[in-house]
């Protein structure tokens, strides 16, 4: 790496990054090779330790290289050769091969799926990760039913986090555990339901589809309400009100899903103040609070509610892992509800059902929270999101016809179309192996709305698979029109 010692551009660390890609791509560096560890390299090349940081953290967020705590730098597993074209079906841990058209002999196209919800895995600490399992098995065997509402020790460190990150402390009494954001939504459905009454919750059009089904699964009507620039909007929501009496409003404020909007502080306190007076209960989907790329955080509506009228749903699928199915919601505190209210109800309601997170999983997890582990790996996530969010951004800047949205925050990205037909276009591209979603599969049915785009997850897929597949979309999208 003699030759990095040329290194005079104003941007130094970028400059570095640059050269360590090229080493990748034509084979002087190769899987697993390490790297000379901050301190040295910026000694060797004459300069400053934090150019040379800067240059790895870039290169850890595109993929390049891996970056642990206290183990030296490596080069990524399985990058070389993917500089031209979709990577092969060994170039990301998330790739599977597509099936070829019956009696076809041709290899199977390799798949890059960037269709949204899933987080990196490429993140998690194995050291971490290992640890916590093997203290959660460590525990004895207790031959008794776990407590509905969750083990003591996740609803404790649930209500730590929240006290740091969203700006609340709540009793971790009132938090409880559940299958995830779609369950939590589910009861809180369930826990006003009536015999002769079938709640009405108001939703985001377009909006959260599992959220959707879990309404309607749990015998509530959705009521659909349109999404302005900044979140759903309120003067559509008192009108939906006024037509037919709601019970219920669920929203992302945070980043509202698919379209990214933030709902204002002000707007928050007049959604809050209207749902007191009309005695209507919020359902905050927490969603992608945790991955804010531009501004300054907003405070979660859980932490400006002095009316208890939020319930607060946070989850660990687009943190961690979906596939453990864990989340959590927490329930408001209301002294003058009759009988307990809302809080009582959903406690009924979660130990009618009985506890759906295994407990083993639910220790885990209170350790990953405790040791900091988790903490760690969402300062990762963040800085491998942020590469990732660029690379999108940088793909389709200027591109005619195309509005390009929801990167503000979370692990997706929104392409707005003007001249080429959503769904034509995703299949075009999944015919090529790259896999996106269509923004209309996320309108209510029946609602009247019409919207033309695409919606991408970068989070899963390496840097140089993330952008091979950028360049196929961009392709896909056709030629620039002459002047």
């Amino acid at each position: 790496m003699d030759h990095l010692a040329n290194t005079t551009s104003p941007t130094k660390a970028a400059r570095v990054a640059e050269l360590v890609r090229d080493m990748v791509h034509d084979g002087r560096l190769a899987e697993g090779d390490t790297l000379p560890s901050t301190r040295a390299l910026a000694a060797e090349l004459g300069l400053s330790r934090g150019t040379v940081t800067a240059a790895y953290e870039q290169l850890d967020g595109e993929g390049y290289v891996v970056l642990r705590h206290g183990a030296v730098p490596r080069v990524a597993a399985t990058l070389g050769g993917t500089r031209q074209g979709l990577p092969s079906a060994g170039t990301d841990a998330r790739a599977h091969p597509a099936p070829s058209a019956p009696g076809s002999t041709a290899p199977p196209r390799a798949v890059v799926d960037l269709r949204p919800g899933v987080p990196s895995a490429a993140a998690v600490s194995e050291r971490d990760w290992r640890a916590a399992w093997r203290h959660a098995a460590a525990r004895p065997v207790e031959a008794t039913y776990p407590d509905p509402a969750g083990e003591p020790a996740l609803r404790t460190q649930v209500a730590n986090q929240l006290t740091l990150s969203r700006g609340f402390t709540p009793d971790p009494d009132r938090v409880v555990v559940t299958g995830g954001t779609a369950e939590a939504i589910s009861l809180v459905t369930e826990s006003l339901t009536a015999p002769d009454h079938a709640p009405r919750v108001a939703v985001e059009n377009p909006g959260f589809r599992a959220g959707r089904r879990a309404i309607a699964s749990a015998g509530g009507a959705v009521v659909p309400v349109p999404v302005v620039a900044q979140g759903m909007d309120l003067g559509a929501l008192r009108a939906a009100h006024a037509r037919e009496r709601l019970d219920a409003v669920l929203v992302t404020p945070s980043h509202q899903y698919p379209l990214g909007g933030a709902m204002p502080v002000a707007a928050r306190h007049r959604l809050l103040a209207w749902a007191a007076a009309e005695c209507v209960l919020v359902v905050e989907d927490d969603y992608d609070s945790e991955f804010r790329h531009r501004g300054a955080p907003l405070p979660a509506l859980a932490a400006l509610d002095d009316r208890g009228v939020v319930v607060h749903v946070g989850s660990f699928s687009k943190v961690l892992d979906p596939g453990l199915r864990c989340g959590y919601l927490v329930l408001p505190v209301r002294d003058d509800a009759p009988d307990g209210g809302t809080p009582a109800a959903v406690l009924a309601a979660r130990s009618g059902r009985g506890a759906t997170v295994a407990s083993v999983t639910q220790h885990a997890l209170a350790h990953l929270m405790s040791t900091g582990a988790l903490r760690r790996h969402v300062a990762r996530c963040r800085r491998d999101y942020r590469a990732k969010r660029r690379t999108v951004a940088e793909t389709f800047e200027g591109v005619p016809g195309v509005r390009v949205g929801a990167l503000d925050g979370g692990l997706h990205a929104v392409l707005e179309l003007d001249r080429t037909p959503a769904a034509d276009l995703v299949a075009r591209l999944a015919a090529r192996g790259v896999l996106v979603a269509d923004l209309q599969d996320y309108v209510v049915p029946g609602s009247g709305l019409t919207l033309n785009g695409i919606v991408l997850g970068y989070a899963p897929p390496s840097g140089t698979s993330l952008r091979d597949a950028l360049r196929t979309i961009r392709a896909e999208l056709g030629p620039e029109p002459r002047p």
